[in-house]
């Protein structure tokens, strides 16, 4: 069972490619902001286990500490450097990596505890807080920095303590006498644990996933019979009115996605960045056992029902999740503000990571384009947005419309960090997100999720097989396939998605009898062996979409391909209000447009695109007014850029995704 950490190595993008440039930048000029920030900010230090002012500050978020995720800041920091030295030596990053180990190292306690803030703040108040603090998620991404530091050094010298720190869980989580029966507030290490689990083989590892998984949301759990959370906080003395920040209420599990047992859950509910990284270590958890297990029956159901509930009900078009601001996460089915004026919209940056996460699990579980569909919109919107062009600026919140108090703008670091590093590590091991594939004996299957330039190369027995694409995508549909086999003969099969927006496709040369199972193209072995080359062809034209009626959003979007479209007060030097007013003329013809700066795209101008405008001195003095007082005509072309371009261009910050449709 292999994941995209590790598959990403048998990609190799085309120089100069869409993603090649943009993983250059992030090799660059990314690692090192981040390591300036990392440094300017204590973090970089933090492991060396001496007081810091900020130890001090009052926490923003309460009762976390604004300090409480640094450990997990350096852990996605180290990890994406390991994936990214991969590709070229460098050797101040390298340095960087080095000292930063030795110094996890040395703040390692004698019985392999491993957390800065209950090592220097608070050190006797270790495991007293599962729900709101986030040792263990900490945890969980030291191990997956320790993963990918052993993927590149071939040492342990990361390793090693990590499993030490593990080690102690093993002795304190679980349903034993003497054990804590607690799970994180925040999950990732569930997921980060079935990942070293695949490295070390220690059964261990998986016990204690599964025990965490398994035993989250349990109302009846341990000797006292009772949600866990109750039970430490009532050890704790915590005043049952004293609610932490992101609570609306007293008690309110379900931001933690801990309010009744994972297979009961109905609908997807809480942070959905917590909510992404959980459903992802329980996809992992029904892979190893596999779907007819026990264990699969059991978690399958609820993941397809999960799945469903999110990408239906409460996901943006830009494949953002997220509306409410107050607890980072979902709302209520169909809710779906654009902007902070409209009543929400997060789209947290690490929240769309985490769907790709989780589509790219469901697809080892079930091989269907509706996942990959998912995990692609996510990629060029939802996610890339989350870095500027020059790699240096990001994005935690991204908004589908700007407003006065929350302009489209991009922030150098944050308080809470989460998303910089998450981006960087994910570029990291993108290879790993376009393909999969398995291999048995003489043979071969590749599953193509993804289009770009790129080749990948497998060893199979004892020969080398590569798949070649070559594509513009995302900016031209045409991909030409080259396979090659060098060695005895492979039998190699090719499975190739088609785009659930690609209205029309065709496949050169035709294979007489078309073979499409769930989206995706299958070409077996004695096809390619005729057919090496090949070209597949999905043509992109400029569409407008609708979103679902239910949502009470009377807008239209602008997309192209995968890419979805935004404007910006740059382009619209006369828009002052957010394009609250514009509307948008369906009739409008969408004519593309190359550009060349900042970087290489199509934009699309809405020919007399807006033909009339909102005109609201209507209400003056009002509470109704006729409908025919609704509107001022004038017609204005307008000219939409890729989301994720946003910000990267000057201006007065303002933007929006959807506009208002009569």
């Amino acid at each position: 069972m292999e994941y995209p950490q590790e598959s990403f190595v048998a990609t190799a993008f085309a120089p100069g490619s869409f993603w090649a440039r943009r993983r250059e930048v992030v090799r660059k000029q990314t690692l090192r902001h981040q390591l300036k920030m990392l440094k300017d900010t204590g973090r970089y230090d933090a492991f060396k286990l001496k007081w810091h002012p900020s130890y001090d500050d009052p926490p923003t978020v309460y009762p976390v500490p604004n300090h409480q995720f640094w450990d997990s800041d350096v852990a996605k920091w180290i990890e994406g450097a390991c994936y990214l030295l991969m590709d070229s030596f460098d050797s101040e990053i390298d340095a960087a990596v080095k000292e930063l180990v030795q110094m996890i190292r040395g703040a390692q306690q004698p019985d392999g505890y491993l957390n800065i803030h209950y090592t220097v703040v608070e050190p006797e108040k270790r495991f007293t807080n599962l729900r709101d603090m986030h040792e263990l998620y900490n945890a969980g991404h030291l191990i997956e920095a320790a993963l990918a530091h052993h993927l590149y050094y071939k040492n342990d010298d990361l390793l090693a303590p990590l499993c030490k720190y593990v080690d102690l869980f093993v002795a304190t989580f679980g349903d034993q006498d003497g054990q804590l029966p607690g799970y994180p507030g925040h999950p990732e290490i569930e997921l980060a644990l079935l990942r070293l689990y695949k490295v070390t083989q220690n059964p261990n590892h998986l016990k204690l996933a599964q025990f965490f998984v398994e035993e989250r949301g349990n109302q009846q759990g341990g000797k006292e019979k009772s949600h866990y959370y109750d039970v430490e906080a009532k050890a704790r003395g915590e005043n049952e009115h004293e609610l932490p920040m992101s609570y609306p209420a007293a008690r309110s599990y379900w931001y933690q996605q801990a309010h009744v047992p994972i297979a009961e859950q109905q609908t997807i509910e809480g942070h959905s960045v917590r909510a992404m990284y959980l459903l992802t270590a329980v996809a992992d958890l029904v892979r190893i056992h596999q779907p007819t297990s026990e264990t699969g029956t059991k978690f399958l159901p609820a993941l397809h029902r999960l799945w469903s509930n999110m990408v239906e009900k409460k996901t943006y078009v830009t494949g953002g999740i997220g509306a409410m601001k107050k607890w980072e996460g979902f709302g209520i089915d169909y809710f779906l503000p654009q902007g902070s004026d409209e009543g929400g919209c997060y789209a947290e940056t690490c929240a769309a990571i985490g769907v790709m996460m989780l589509a790219e699990r469901l697809l080892r579980i079930d091989l269907n384009g509706q996942y990959a569909d998912i995990m692609e919109l996510c990629m060029y919107n939802a996610v890339l947005t989350g870095m500027s062009l020059n790699g240096k600026a990001f994005t935690y919140v991204n908004q589908l419309a700007s407003s006065d108090s929350d302009l489209s703008e991009r922030y150098e670091w944050f308080e809470c960090a989460c998303c910089p590093p998450n981006v960087t590590r994910t570029l990291g091991f993108l290879g790993g997100y376009f393909w999969y594939h398995t291999i048995s004996q003489q043979s071969a299957v590749v599953n193509v999720h993804m289009y770009t330039s790129a080749t990948l190369s497998l060893k199979v027995s004892n020969s080398t097989v590569t798949v070649t694409q070559k594509t513009d995508w995302p900016w031209n549909g045409d991909v030409e396939f080259e396979t090659h086999t060098d060695g005895p003969p492979v039998d190699l099969e090719l499975r190739l998605r088609i785009p659930g927006w690609a209205t029309s496709w065709e496949i050169a040369p035709r294979p007489e009898n078309l073979k499409v199972e769930n989206g995706y193209l299958i070409l077996n072995a004695k096809w390619l062996k005729q057919n090496p080359k090949f070209r597949l062809a999905c043509p992109m034209k400029p569409r407008f979409v609708r979103p679902n009626p239910l949502t009470m959003q009377p807008v239209a979007y602008v997309m192209r391909g995968p890419i979805v479209y935004c404007v910006e007060d740059i382009d619209h030097p006369w828009e002052h209000q957010h394009f609250k007013r514009t509307i948008l003329d369906l009739n409008a013809i969408l004519k593309e447009e190359p550009q060349s700066e900042p970087d290489s795209y199509i934009a699309i101008v809405a020919e007399n695109g807006s033909k009339c405008e909102l005109d609201t001195s209507a209400w003056d003095g009002q509470i109704v007014t006729e409908p025919e007082n609704q509107v001022s005509k004038g017609s204005k072309d307008l000219k939409f850029i890729p989301y994720y371009l946003r910000a990267n261009r000057g201006g007065k910050g303002q933007m929006r995704v959807g506009l208002r449709v009569l």
